[in-house]
């Protein structure tokens, strides 16, 4: 993109600001700037004046879930099948890491950060530890897709060489890295981060398979003959990827989507409950369960609305191809955006000042039309690491690590 095209481009969506200081830009500065206007979409900034806007939910009813007890009855039968998958090669896995450890006090990526007592032991290392055991369970090496972002490329990339991939193969490894949307304040105008870089965020983890297919990656997953994807998220230390029983189960059942879900720890905890909306899988947030909701009994008299999901799914390939291109969801996340004031001088408030624009893979749960609530034990596939202390944290992720016989 040139700068005419840049100026054009700008102008359409009432953008001209983020060029104010093109000419005071080295080369190489214009450069970026004008690549990064060319790979935004701007479009998602007229979105600002609906926040705050509810968005009406369909009518929502419980969705059947393949428990405990029926999964123990046929693990060895879906186990097989998983396992046949795998040494296929249709199955891949999709690690989402394209966050930062700001919440536990660290400028690395979060996968980075060391969780170990007595020695090192990085989250990175704990979820690959786990994808290898199913590596040796089916002798077969799974291929790897590690979503990154502009933020933490480079350090994933330097950090997981030096660590050799914690034993995992280089060749079944493929980075790419998640598109970015602008931050805006307010009325939709974009913020300046420096005079030559719009201020961005990753678009949400609704983005990774768009992601996937505009880094050229979905190229690798079909030559590959990958059919399904496992996709999972990085602080989750105890989680089973591509685990051969979900795998099998999920293709048995013959459904769009699988979903690990756990019984919740009390009606109100703070993960998403799994449900149907209007006939189709969907997700309700922890924020927007109602009190009638969390009372309402199925026929067994148990909780109707118990199942959260760990962010643990495994899509089928060929589904996901034809949601890709739909539109989906946006979400209006107010945050706090460091920002270039009239006087060209870099602000970080203290309060939130504006939005950032995400899609989320809950909506693409509700894309597709068929889903396997799968249920695992919480204690052995559920440690999310969130924050420093207390719930849901780096204290309470190493003392179910330890549980699980994991020394640290």
């Amino acid at each position: 993109m040139d700068y005419a095209e840049a100026v054009k481009k700008v102008s359409e969506y009432g953008q001209e600001h983020v060029l104010q200081y093109f000419n005071e830009l080295s080369e190489e500065e214009k450069t970026a700037l004008l690549r990064q206007i060319a790979q935004t979409d701007f479009s998602v900034l007229a979105k600002a004046s609906e926040k705050g806007k509810e968005q009406k939910r369909g009518v929502i009813t419980p969705i059947p879930a393949m428990k405990l007890s029926e999964i123990k009855e046929k693990k060895e039968t879906y186990t097989k099948q998983g396992i046949e998958l795998i040494r296929a090669g249709k199955v891949g896995a999709v690690l989402l890491a394209g966050g930062m450890g700001t919440r536990l006090g660290s400028d690395n990526p979060k996968g980075m950060y060391n969780i170990g007592l007595t020695k090192e032991v990085y989250i990175f290392e704990r979820i690959i530890r786990n994808l290898l055991d199913v590596v040796e369970q089916t002798g077969t090496f799974i291929h790897l897709f590690i979503m990154t972002s502009e933020k933490n490329h480079e350090k994933t990339t330097a950090f997981l060489k030096e660590k050799k991939y914690f034993g995992y193969a280089p060749e079944y490894v493929t980075f790419f890295m998640q598109d970015m949307a602008p931050a805006s304040d307010y009325s939709g105008k974009v913020y300046m981060e420096e005079k030559g870089l719009m201020s961005a965020s990753p678009n949400g983890n609704g983005g990774w398979f768009s992601s996937m297919k505009r880094a050229g990656v979905l190229e690798t997953v079909h030559k590959a003959g990958i059919e399904w994807l496992n996709i999972f998220a990085v602080d989750n230390v105890l989680q089973r990827i591509a685990d051969p029983c979900f795998v099998g189960a999920v293709a048995e059942k013959n459904c769009a989507v699988g979903a690990k879900v756990i019984k919740k720890a009390a009606p109100d905890e703070k993960v998403g409950v799994i449900c149907l909306e209007d006939g189709r899988p969907s997700i309700v947030e922890y924020y927007e369960l109602t009190k009638e909701l969390m009372e309402t009994k199925d026929e067994a008299g148990e909780p109707a609305y118990n199942y959260g999901v760990i962010l643990n799914y495994l899509f089928r390939v060929k589904d996901l191809e034809e949601i890709v291109g739909q539109e989906m969801p946006l979400h209006i996340v107010e945050k706090k955006i460091p920002y270039l004031n009239e006087a060209g001088e870099t602000m970080k408030p203290e309060q939130p000042n504006g939005y950032k624009y995400e899609s989320l893979v809950l909506d693409m749960i509700h894309m597709l039309d068929s889903c396997l609530v799968y249920e695992v034990v919480r204690e052995h596939e559920f440690a999310p690491i969130k924050n420093p202390t207390g719930i849901d944290s780096v204290e309470s992720a190493r003392e179910l690590l330890k549980l699980n016989g994991v020394e640290l």
